[in-house]
């Protein structure tokens, strides 16, 4: 499955007529880690296919096709709680990174810390993130990471349910999302 990967990202990038480079620039991945990804020198990671798979503007499972094999249905149990919530764990590696699909039915907000390291992507609806002093709504296809002993609370932005991918790391443990260096204004001394 993993071989599989390179070539696709390599055609998916060819159909739209983009160069490592440009594919480069939108996605904020080294031209180098490209090649070696589509090459199949490279190991995929999750970090690396969500901006990919946003770059393309296709759907995480369109790159990590599983090959067929027999019934293809994947039956994951999804946990309910009482207040609405739906989680579905995707990974179970206990005391590793943790992938969970959540759909968060609207709740007061009550900001907690604890030990980890959180990522959340939204699939559907808005998310209302309060970070210590800071709040921040989230739309689908936006991303936020923080640490946890960070004050914070995440849930709906309205009256809705909103539906996120959400990644728990044990403490350290964070993303490593490669970006473009920021442009630094330049400031007129003759000015001071």
């Amino acid at each position: 499955m993993l071989t599989a990967i390179g070539p696709r990202l390599r055609s998916l990038r060819r159909d739209r007529d983009m160069t490592l480079e440009a594919l480069a620039a939108v996605t904020g991945i080294s031209v180098s880690t490209l090649s070696r990804l589509e090459s199949g020198k490279r190991r995929p990671t999750l970090e690396l296919l969500v901006p990919l798979a946003r770059a393309h503007r296709v759907a995480l499972d369109q790159i990590v096709a599983a090959p067929a094999s027999g019934d293809p249905r994947v039956h994951l149990a999804p946990l309910r709680s009482r207040n609405g919530n739906v989680i579905v764990p995707l990974t179970q590696y206990p005391g590793r990174l943790q992938v969970f699909k959540e759909v968060i039915a609207p709740r007061r907000p009550k900001l907690v810390t604890h030990d980890g390291y959180e990522w959340l992507y939204v699939l559907a609806g808005e998310l209302r993130l309060l970070l210590g002093d800071s709040e921040a709504t989230l739309h689908p296809g936006e991303a936020a990471e923080f640490d946890t002993h960070e004050p914070h609370w995440f849930g709906p932005a309205d009256d809705r349910p909103v539906e996120i991918l959400h990644l728990f790391g044990p403490q350290g443990e964070r993303m490593r999302v490669r970006r473009r260096p920021s442009v630094t204004a330049v400031v007129d001394q003759s000015d001071a």
